[in-house]
């Protein structure tokens, strides 16, 4: 004796996703990314920054040895003779000069520029001094 199994239609459907299924998880990943892209933008930049920073501070350190050996702070020129390089991460993204003044006692300002078109051009100029003056003082 043969037995005919009879399925209900409803499982018959259950093959695969319908349209609106497929819709629905298209416009939740579309949300998730609209959201979650921006966000990942913004920490890439304060990211860079915080490397900018760390080499300002850096090259301020270079500027006090050299003030205590030479009686006198290095111009740009002068410190990459000496062999300092800004990391290719941040060349990319900022360009860097040292201003120095001489007067008693002499000074420096440390700046890192955004590149026109980088990553970084909507977070604007950073400086550092001698007298450790940090700005914009937002974002430091």
């Amino acid at each position: 004796m043969t037995t005919i199994h009879h399925f209900p239609s409803t499982l018959r459907r259950m093959a695969g996703f319908s349209l609106i299924e497929l819709m629905v998880v298209v416009v939740i990943v579309g949300i998730l990314a609209a959201v979650g892209i921006p966000s990942y933008q913004q920490y890439v930049v304060k990211g860079k920054r915080s490397a900018a920073q760390a080499q300002m501070m850096e090259i301020a350190n270079r500027e006090q040895q050299i003030l205590l050996a030479n009686r006198a702070y290095a111009s740009k020129s002068e410190l990459e003779t000496a062999g300092y390089s800004m990391p290719g991460e941040l060349s990319r993204v900022y360009t860097w000069d040292v201003t120095v003044a001489t007067g008693t006692p002499p000074t420096f300002t440390i700046t890192f520029t955004p590149v026109s078109g980088a990553s970084q051009a909507s977070d604007g100029t950073l400086t550092l001094t001698s007298e450790g003056v940090k700005s914009p003082a937002g974002k430091w």
